[in-house]
């Protein structure tokens, strides 16, 4: 290498910030959230970092063994059951499909609460194995772990990061309380819709009151679903005057699963650090057999269909009327099956030939979606996905369709509208544009604060320290009680004093007369 080339490579290696092999902890969420965890993990691997996994015997999705991380496995189950959740979803189209009655849908709604809230248990009952393991403990103390990075859907992380006094840093959208903006920032519910409400930040009076409504009965299943397990197992560890949602209000850094393509404009604090789309990558070349067939397509190009990890098939009369669809049009479909081979559904969205998404809405899709650039038509299933569709069919990205009403005709009228109206590709496209146009890559944004954190044993002057604040002294209601009180006591003197001094006035005016 010549001498300046020389000089050039040693520059920029000085000038990169140095960072140790840290060692992290992590305490993962089970089911479809793990993979956006395996991402990270992969990344801090690469990067020279020592990764450790807590899981459970029964994991649905982490493996023991992996290359990139050692694992913890605690011999419990963890309670996330596969098999439930796959029979809830199908359930759950089952009873929109034959237009049950509101009291079956309330049935449905108070058992999926109840295994949550038993999957809570079984996080707490796996956090006291740990800790009461005093060899296990031992063992993590030793290893020095300079931070845990947790999903805070399951409070099992936080509650760990606390006993160890370690680092705390999220990978998230959602935790045990809903969305996690609402967690941390100030959430005006006057013009920040809450999730599951399907609203925009553009809301008429009833919506508003809407908002409200499904903001205060949401916070009270939540804190019914979580409050009384957190609640133990926080009081017995840290004592009872500790609020267990005040441990997670306590992270250094959000690292937040979303950005302002995909999330209305709304307040945000400085340890939140946006990383949407932050699985995404640009498209490999796809496996022969595939290649060839998106090629056979010709000018129509294909449209790809994928329902997440939940759904391997629907129920027949539901697929035979969009296979009914499909079949009138040009375009050729892969419709991804849940089996042994995962679709390559990146690398296909990425593909010149792909022209549509048909999804159920989960984030990750949406998200694949925007990066590539391709409309999307929503088939929203259960949990979040009915409210990110309806954000993306306000941006003019996505058209819905209700499963309760789907026929092959409705399905083919908005598979023909997305097609044909060329608008929704546009609107996509500079979605797109404004998703890419950033200084760094998603993921490096996430490197970079988690490895921050790391060089700085935290990141406390990032984070707020109100939500120490009781509720009264956060809204300034005390103060607003003060200042009302110095009001009416002021009023009162003056009534008081008034008659005395009129008198007074008048008897010094007939002395000087």
């Amino acid at each position: 290498m010549c001498l300046p080339g020389i000089f050039i490579v040693t520059l920029l290696t000085l000038s990169i910030p140095a960072v140790h092999g840290g060692k992290v902890l992590v305490f993962p969420q089970d089911g479809s959230h793990w993979i956006n965890m395996k991402v990270i993990i992969e990344a801090l691997h690469s990067r020279g970092h020592s990764v450790s996994v807590v899981r459970p015997s029964d994991s649905w999705y982490i493996k023991e063994t992996s290359p990139h991380y050692s694992s913890i496995t605690i011999d419990i189950p963890g309670g996330a059951d596969e098999e439930f959740f796959r029979s809830f979803v199908s359930r759950q189209i089952q009873i929109q499909r034959e237009g049950k009655s509101a009291w079956t849908r309330f049935s449905l709604d108070m058992e999926l609460k109840d295994r949550f809230s038993e999957m809570h248990r079984k996080v707490c009952e796996m956090v006291i194995q740990m800790l009461e393991n005093k060899q296990l403990m031992q063992s993590i103390r030793e290893t020095k772990y300079d931070l845990v990075l947790t999903d805070p859907a399951n409070g099992g992380g936080v509650v760990l990061a606390h006993y160890l006094n370690v680092p705390l840093v999220f990978n998230v959208r959602w935790t045990i309380h809903g969305e996690a903006h609402f967690a941390i920032a100030p959430s005006p519910l006057s013009y920040v819709p809450f999730p599951v409400a399907e609203l925009t930040d553009n809301m008429i009076f009833f919506q508003r009151v809407r908002n409200f409504l499904v903001y205060v009965i949401r916070q009270h299943l939540y804190k019914q679903t979580v409050g009384p397990h957190y609640s133990a197992l926080v009081s017995r560890y840290f004592g009872p005057e500790v609020d267990y949602f005040s441990l997670f209000q306590a992270a250094d850094l959000w690292l937040m699963r979303v950005d302002f393509v995909f999330e209305f404009p709304r307040p945000t604090m400085p340890n939140v650090i946006y990383m949407g789309g932050f699985q995404c990558k640009p498209a490999k070349p796809l496996p022969q057999e595939l290649e060839e067939f998106a090629q056979s397509s010709g000018e129509h190009g294909i449209i790809i269909m994928s329902l997440g990890t939940l759904i391997g098939q629907f129920p027949h009369d539901v697929a035979d009327e969009i296979a009914a669809a499909f079949s009138h049009l040009p375009q050729k479909v892969i419709w991804r099956y849940k089996g042994d081979r995962p679709m390559p559904q990146n690398d296909l969205l990425g593909h010149p030939k792909t022209r549509l998404f048909v999804a159920h809405g989960g984030t990750n899709g949406i998200f694949e979606a925007i990066y590539h650039g391709v409309p999307i038509v929503g088939l929203p299933l259960v949990f979040d996905q009915p409210d990110n569709l309806s954000r993306m069919k306000v941006k003019g990205v996505a058209k819905v369709v209700d499963l309760a009403t789907l026929d092959r005709n409705i399905f083919s009228q908005a598979l023909q509208e997305v097609l044909d109206e060329p608008s929704y590709r546009m609107n996509m496209q500079r979605l797109s544009r404004l998703h890419r146009d950033v200084p760094m890559e998603p993921l490096d944004t996430a490197l970079f604060w988690i490895e921050f954190v790391m060089r700085h044993k935290g990141a406390a002057h990032l984070r707020t320290e109100s939500y120490r604040m009781p509720w009264y002294s956060y809204h300034s209601v005390d103060v607003m009680v003060f200042l009302l009180a110095v009001v009416l006591f002021t009023l009162c003197l003056a009534k008081t004093l008034c008659p005395s001094l009129v008198f007074l006035l008048w008897r010094l005016f007939q002395k000087n007369k």
